[in-house]
């Protein structure tokens, strides 16, 4: 029998060599690691330093087999095949058996034998491989080597050092995937270890990773340790929540309480890696702050108090019903894409309205007509693998490693393989394009248009660049903060040839684009202009018909909050803290008549609603995330909490209140619904066309702000997560040389960065960047009360 193989989809033919393996002849394409081949046999080869997605280092030698004409064992993780080879795996060759059951003996004659203590208990490699390839007996009679135990090699990852077998896995992981070479195997022989640096903890994004591939329990997570065992936990297939990567990830459950996640293998997406806000914020879950009781505010002394669901709903219904078509519904971008449906749906049906957004951060009229134009309804146009491919990719408003992290990851194996060329347009090289060996564009904030416009010229090496057949513009939502950029971008598109991907910050922004969460859009992407789209949406709706005027996007609806426009809004997981001006988004929720608040946590906009309707956060529902392909993310139900639903189902019961069937009371109606504007046609919003808007113009102490913010912040998707937020990157205030020249600073120095509603102290790093720019690696809007491309007022020391 011959078994033949292929890693290509029939594009292009394969070199292939036919071998033979424990006597079945096997064809694979030129290149193979035996070990993968023998596994394509259904053979398992034992192994703990090889991993699919890392370079072969045959660092632990467990599998090693014969290959006929070979002097000695040989290790599969790193021979490759070749045309006639005769491999003999464990199964088949005493030579091999006997390797590996001495291999398993050194190994264990200074691992320790906790098993029934050791994290990895019940899901070991080494456990299960020395049951398999080990003796029953020791011939060791020797002392074991201790070490004091656990080292903190950061704040969330603990390394028992006697457990290490040297497969350098970890290590590798950090230097050839995610580029954090942190750590590293010191010492030699019975005395190698992992360590760190003296003083430089393993800060990266990633380090979780590396605690899942530890074959033996060496590196454990400060969070898990000593929680649980495998046989424990239920698990559940979910989507991570914080991002738009779309990281398919296992949620462990214990006792109805969350106690580890897991990247799950996802080749597509995520492959098996995530990041560690991914892996480790989960615990706000079960936060002091969460909101499990309805609550309405009392008349007597306007306090907010529990109370039943007939009555909340009874007093959001009246609330609501007061105030008409002069109500609008503004959402955050972490909702599922069934719940954002819901919120869509009700708007247009039972408050008859178009005021709807879920933008709860810079937006612009600009960036709806871009996403209506070029996103809606386009799914799957640009992918990972398209990124992998490119042989450009233009960043455009965009830092990966904070904002997407797995765009990252990807972009970096492109990288090292050398096929890939990546440009970020900004103010400064960060961190993570360094780890990608990009160039800057250096612009400073407000002037991305112009550059754009410029890199259309055919004489421009990056236009030139781009113009190569698969070249990628990857543009981030901060571009809707700086007038002309997205415009620019179609331009230099049409102009190059490149595809355009927009990678947004939240999860649940790609699906609110399709679920209709727009003013101007219907679901499906077709515009609310279009009589013919109003007409089709009425008929799945089962309604008269949609309401036609314009509605306001979530900036308008604040200013009409204040004006008096508006008499209600319904707020749904809305982050002021993200929005450019979060003291007038505070003070526009005070002057407003009514607010009905759907949330998880009690925060500044729960306490000015007078009606608290809870939700269920991510992990107790089952739902859906479009990521920023636009690729289907589904997800179960980790956990139950008895006293909170799906956003859906509680607009449902609301609806109903007023007299309306919404009629997405379960997830298999709503996704039933939601599929009929699927297959929609018709136009489509016409592509934006703003000109520039003039760049700020600093003076004296003036600077232009630029900045984005940390994958690590103080978001409350992150409380109750105190290993997490210790791994926070400093936050720090970055100059140019000339800059810092300038205003009379030196690297290290304090300063006070002034903005129209505050004022944060950081301390200065000068580094080779855009003159007359600071950069705070985090947005700073609630101090500050500006954004990316405003001026601010830099001075010597901290506040006063």
């Amino acid at each position: 029998m011959t078994v033949t193989t292929s890693t290509t989809t029939g594009v292009a033919p394969v070199d292939t060599v036919t071998l033979t393996i424990d006597g079945i002849d096997i064809a694979v394409p030129k290149g193979t690691l035996i070990i993968r081949a023998a596994e394509q046999l259904g053979v398992a080869v034992p192994r703990f330093c090889d991993h699919p997605l890392l370079e072969p280092v045959a660092a632990c030698r467990m599998c090693l087999i014969e290959v006929e004409g070979q002097p000695k064992p040989q290790p599969a993780c790193a021979v490759t095949c070749s045309d006639g080879m005769v491999v003999r795996t464990q199964l088949t060759s005493a030579v091999a058996d006997e390797a590996q059951r001495g291999v398993m003996e050194f190994l264990l004659i200074n691992h320790p034998l906790d098993c029934p203590v050791c994290d990895k208990g019940g899901e070991c490699p080494l456990q299960n491989q020395a049951m398999t390839e080990g003796n029953g007996e020791t011939r060791f009679d020797g002392a074991k080597r201790l070490f004091p135990k656990p080292i903190n090699v950061s704040a969330q990852v603990l390394l028992d050092r006697e457990r290490c077998v040297s497969c350098a896995r970890c290590t590798r992981f950090s230097e050839q995937i995610a580029g954090d070479p942190f750590i590293e195997l010191l010492e030699r022989g019975a005395d190698q270890q992992v360590g760190i640096a003296q003083d430089v903890p393993f800060n990266s994004y990633y380090s979780g990773n590396t605690i899942q591939i530890c074959p033996v329990g060496a590196l454990t997570s400060a969070l898990y340790r000593f929680r649980a065992r495998p046989f424990d936990l239920v698990s559940t297939q979910t989507t991570c929540e914080h991002c738009a990567s779309g990281c398919q990830l296992r949620t462990d459950v214990r006792r109805g309480s969350i106690l580890r996640r897991l990247a799950a293998s996802d080749p597509a997406v995520n492959e098996d890696w995530n990041c560690d806000k991914g892996r480790f914020a989960f615990r706000y879950v079960e936060s002091d702050e969460r909101i499990t009781h309805p609550m309405v505010r009392d008349g007597d002394d306007g306090a907010l108090r529990v109370a039943s669901w007939p009555e909340a709903l009874d007093a959001a219904a009246r609330g609501l019903r007061a105030a008409g078509r002069r109500t609008g519904v503004m959402t955050g971008g972490r909702l599922t894409v069934e719940d954002a449906y819901a919120y869509a749906k009700f708007a247009r049906v039972v408050l008859k309205t178009n005021n709807v957004d879920f933008r709860a951060r810079a937006a612009s009229h600009e960036e709806a007509d871009f996403l209506g134009s070029s996103i809606a309804g386009a799914r799957m146009t640009t992918t990972y693998a398209d990124l992998e491919a490119a042989p450009t990719v233009l960043l455009v408003a965009f830092e990966p490693e904070d904002e997407s992290p797995i765009v990252q990851l990807r972009l970096r194996k492109a990288t090292r393989r050398g096929s890939l060329k990546v440009f970020s347009m900004g103010a400064v090289a960060t961190r993570g394009l360094a780890k990608l060996d990009g160039e800057l564009v250096t612009t400073v904030p407000g002037e991305e248009p112009r550059a754009l416009d410029a890199l259309s010229d055919e004489g421009s090496p990056v236009g030139q660049a781009l113009r190569e057949p698969g070249a990628v513009l990857v543009v981030g939502e901060r571009a809707a903060g700086l007038p002309g950029t997205l415009s620019a971008v179609l331009r230099l598109a049409q102009a190059t040839g490149a595809s355009v991907a927009w990678v947004p910050r939240r999860a649940g922004e790609r699906g609110a684009v399709e679920s209709g969460l727009l003013p101007g859009l219907l679901p499906g992407g077709r515009p609310v202009s279009d009589a013919a789209a109003r007409v089709d949406a009425a008929a799945v709706w089962g309604v008269d018909s949609v309401p036609d005027e314009p509605g306001l996007d979530l900036p308008a609806m604040l200013a009409g909050c204040a004006s008096g426009e508006l008499s209600a809004v319904v707020v749904a997981g809305l982050d002021v803290d993200d929005l450019p001006d979060s003291d007038a988004a505070i003070a526009a929720l005070d002057t407003v008549d009514f607010v009905v608040a759907l949330d998880t946590h009690r925060h500044d906009v729960t306490e000015r609603a007078d009606v608290v309707l809870p939700v269920a956060a991510a992990p107790e529902k089952a739902g859906s995330y479009l990521d920023w392909e636009g690729r289907d993310r589904p997800f179960g139900q980790a956990v139950r909490h008895a006293a909170v639903l799906s956003d859906a189902r509680v607009l449902s019961w609301l609806a109903t209140e007023l007299d309306v069937d919404l009629g997405l009371d379960t997830l298999d109606r709503t996704r039933a619904e939601l599929a009929q504007f699927d297959a929609w046609g018709g136009d489509r919003v016409s592509a934006p066309d703003l000109a520039p808007a003039d760049p700020a113009q600093p003076s004296g102490r003036e600077l232009v702000l630029a900045g984005w913010r940390a994958l690590i912040d103080p978001s409350v998707l992150q409380d109750g997560e105190p290993y997490l937020a210790a791994t926070a990157r400093p936050l720090v205030a970055r100059v140019a040389p000339r800059t810092a020249a300038d205003l009379g600073l030196a690297d290290g120095d304090d300063v006070t960065v002034s903005g129209p509603s505050g004022a944060v102290r950081r301390r200065i790093e000068v580094v080779p960047m855009a003159a007359g720019v600071v950069v705070l690696t985090e947005h700073v809007h609630r101090e500050l009360g500006v954004a990316p491309g405003s001026v601010v007022t830099v001075s010597s020391g901290g506040l006063a």
